[in-house]
């Protein structure tokens, strides 16, 4: 499991900083997907997140899914036009939440959905289209229970939003 490296600064109050300690390191902010491989346990076909381009520790993650037709869920949704599925849109925001929350110090575990509340379908997601997901952290209750804000959008355009209950588990 990977934990996030402290943003508080040297509570040093010399005007001269001797050297940059460990805290003082930058945070790291984006994640190629061999990274989100490290940070997740899912896998083809379901590893629905290419990159994540913007990190905020403890607080969100903006993630990028490539959404392509050789995808497998397009074989049968639906022949001729071609549709995301929901339900992965939603698995896609899921797994962006999953980096913010598995690199909280304290939580260990496997993350998995406890509920999903307030979700609505905006417009369809097709082939070529790139799903840009954001989950904001709500709370987080015992490093065991975490609630999340999560909007995808494609071109600028709302496609999904909800909120993403989950349940750390051994």
């Amino acid at each position: 499991m990977t934990t996030v490296v402290s943003t508080n600064s040297n509570s040093s109050t010399s005007p001269v900083a001797a050297t940059a300690s460990v805290e003082d390191a930058p945070v790291k902010t984006t994640y190629a997907v061999e990274e989100i491989q490290q940070l997740l346990p899912h896998r083809y076909p379901f590893a629905l997140v290419d990159r994540i381009i913007d990190y905020v520790p403890g607080e969100k993650a903006t993630g990028i899914k490539n959404v392509t037709f050789n995808e497998p869920q397009f074989q049968g949704h639906f022949p001729g036009r071609p549709i995301m599925p929901g339900v992965l849109i939603v698995e896609a925001m899921a797994q962006v939440g999953g980096i913010v929350l598995t690199q909280m110090p304290g939580v260990d575990g496997l993350c998995m959905f406890a509920g999903i509340d307030k979700v609505r379908f905006r417009r369809p997601v097709v082939p070529g289209d790139q799903l840009v997901m954001t989950v904001t952290l709500l709370a987080i209750k015992r490093q065991r229970f975490g609630k999340m804000q999560a909007r995808a959008e494609v071109d600028g355009q709302l496609v999904c939003e909800g909120e993403l209950m989950f349940s750390v588990v051994d």
